[in-house]
């Protein structure tokens, strides 16, 4: 047993699934449940009860659990003291997100990067999931915030928020919140990005769930911003998060109906990309923006949202 052995069963005791530790590690799902089953065996006792749900540790992994959490800090420290005395981090920080999210996290993060990393140079991106994904591949990208996808497959992801969509429409349009929670979007004239985007799909497949389809007004493949004026305008309706039209509403240029069950919540997910970036930087990465995250949907900063409660990706 090594500290990096109590590094990655902290990340599996915290996270309670061996695909997100190995996601927040960068390395693969196996390689960590191989890593912990021979520490089990080290130990002669086991550490964890397995579901097909994720992981819990056993009593015995709760007590190891204490140790391993305060080794893994106290290197963390001891690693952040000589890199901070020695002026040292990494030369670039590239950190990708979808527009809406984007427009909602990047400031903040800004502030929380750049204090634990004042000698990096920051570059954010913003762009569609398709983009983003393929350069979290190409390892253009250290981190992505992203929604998932309707159809994850087999892509590794870490779940940090749920956010509520929000039928959106002009003010004068006849609409009521029994009518939404009766009858969803049936019969509503929709405003919708082109067939290959992720919102497209999910409000398509959310409808095909529920028995009808989606009546097109108008496709735009635009801003959000741009969307917001269209239904202004009154071209349609359209379905977006509350954070990303909430001062339209405040300031009654729009109207906003949250659409009921929990099929109608998009996951917003972490994912690292194919970086050069240490194990240890990244995880620094993806805990700022956990810090952030956290930070506004706590002060209301992020209207409509709601922490995740566990685990995600596939199943340990």
């Amino acid at each position: 047993m090594n500290s990096d052995d109590l590094a990655v069963f902290a990340l599996v005791a915290e996270t309670g699934s061996f695909s997100s530790a190995a996601l927040a590690w960068g390395v693969d799902a196996s390689s960590v449940s191989r890593r912990m089953t021979q520490l089990e065996k080290t130990l002669g006792v086991r550490l964890f009860h397995r579901t097909g749900r994720g992981v819990s540790v056993t009593a015995q992994g709760a007590a190891l659990q204490t140790y391993a959490v305060q080794v893994r800090d106290t290197l963390a420290a001891a690693q952040a003291a000589i890199s901070a005395h020695a002026g040292l981090g990494p030369p670039r920080i590239n950190i990708a997100a979808q527009p809406t999210i984007a427009r909602t996290v990047f400031g903040d993060l800004y502030h929380v990067l750049r204090k634990r990393f004042p000698h990096s140079r920051l570059h954010f991106t913003e762009g569609l999931a398709s983009a983003l994904l393929a350069d979290l591949q190409a390892g253009v990208s250290d981190v992505a915030v992203l929604y998932r996808p309707e159809h994850a497959g087999s892509m590794l992801y870490e779940p940090l928020l749920h956010e509520r969509l929000y039928l959106v429409t002009p003010v004068n349009y006849p609409m009521t919140q029994a009518r939404v929670d009766e009858h969803g979007l049936d019969g509503v004239p929709m405003i919708l990005p082109s067939t290959h985007h992720g919102l497209r799909m999910f409000v398509e497949a959310m409808a095909a769930r529920r028995g009808y389809k989606v009546q097109l007004a108008l496709e735009s493949d635009s801003s959000t911003a741009i969307t917001a004026t269209l239904v202004h305008k009154g071209c349609g309706c359209t379905v977006l998060p509350l954070a990303s039209v909430a001062d339209d509403i405040a300031l009654g240029r729009l109207r906003g109906f949250p659409l009921p069950g929990d099929d109608a919540e998009r996951c917003i997910c972490l994912v690292l990309g194919r970086t050069e970036q240490e194990p240890s930087t990244l995880w620094s990465f993806s805990s700022a923006i956990r810090e952030v995250v956290t930070g506004l949907v706590a002060s209301g900063a992020w209207p409509g949202a709601r922490l995740s409660p566990g685990p995600g990706g596939p199943s340990a």
